[in-house]
Formats: C-alpha cells, sequence, structure tokens
C-alpha cells in the first residue's frame, strides 16, 4: 500500500485517558558524578479509536510523564475500530521492531504483550490477537503499533477509494 491514511486528530475534542508504557533511569556521567535523569513513553487514548504516543524527558518522574502525555496529545491517530476488534489483519514496523495484529472473535480479549496491549487498549480494541518480533524495545514495538493501526482501513473507506459500492468490495 503506497499511500497511508493517517487521520489526525485535534486533542482539545475528546476526553484522553493516559497509560504509563515505560520509564527509564538514564544516567549522564560528569566529571563530578553521575546525573540522573528519567525518560517515559505514554500512550493516551479515548478507548474509541483514537490514540497517540509520545516521549517525555526530565529531571523528575512526574515531570518525565507529564511531557509525555502532552507529547501524545500532540500525535494522535484515527483507528477503525468495529465492533471492538479491528477491520482485518496487518503488520507494522518501526526500526527493529515488527508487529502483527489479526482480528479476533468476540470474547477473545487482547492477547498482547506490554507496549502493545497497552497501545491496543487504549485505541479501543477489545479482541485482538497480537504478536511482537524483532525488537522488544518498548519505544520500537510503541511506534511499530501505531504505525500498523494507522495503515488500518475499514471497508468503506476501501469502497470510497476504489469508486464502488459496498457490496462490491465484499463480493467482488
Amino acid at each position: 500500500m503506497s499511500t497511508i491514511n493517517i487521520k489526525r486528530v485535534k486533542s482539545s475534542e475528546i476526553e484522553l485517558k493516559d497509560r504509563l508504557v515505560s520509564i527509564q533511569r538514564v544516567a549522564k556521567v560528569t566529571k563530578g558524578g553521575r546525573t540522573f535523569s528519567f525518560s517515559a513513553i505514554v500512550v493516551v487514548g479515548d478507548e474509541n479509536g483514537v490514540v497517540g504516543y509520545g516521549l517525555g524527558k526530565a529531571k523528575e518522574v512526574t515531570e518525565a510523564i507529564a511531557k509525555g502525555v502532552d507529547d501524545a496529545k500532540k500525535n494522535l491517530v484515527k483507528v477503525p475500530v468495529i465492533n471492538g476488534t479491528i477491520p482485518h489483519e496487518q503488520i507494522g514496523k518501526f526500526s527493529g521492531g515488527f508487529v502483527f495484529i489479526k482480528p479476533a472473535a468476540n470474547g477473545t480479549g487482547v492477547i498482547a504483550g506490554g507496549a502493545m496491549r497497552a497501545v491496543l487498549e487504549s485505541a479501543g480494541v477489545h479482541n485482538v490477537l497480537a504478536k511482537s518480533k524483532g525488537s522488544s524495545n518498548p519505544h520500537n514495538v510503541v511506534k511499530a503499533t501505531v504505525s500498523a493501526l494507522s495503515q488500518l482501513r475499514d471497508a468503506y473507506t476501501v469502497a470510497q477509494h476504489r469508486g464502488v459500492e459496498l457490496g462490491k468490495v465484499f463480493n467482488g
């Protein structure tokens, strides 16, 4: 697919919930000793098809999380969620992180690892099968998952893009 449909969303219009994916203590070594700071990866979403991620860095944990939430609100994307699952299988890639997400039957739940689970639940996906391959670094997994979710298209969008009726998409 050559054109990726990324649908940006304004954060002021919706109520967002944030989830902390990962927090890291990083050290900068100077001649006076080590200086510690924190980096936090945060995912925000309205659990109704809108999700975004952000990275915050600061000297204090709470400041890092707050900066991450602000950054995440700037990177919101709209995801098609149909009956609590995704419309079709999708592969997402970012750097060394590969993710595979697949729709699941009602009652399955979110079968996914830590960083992927936070993104999928924040997006409002309740039934999905997911596999993370390659890098297990939370940065890459979160970005690959958002990439996969942003590439999803529902049947109505496909019909509009092809210029045919909705029934023709399913029946050829």
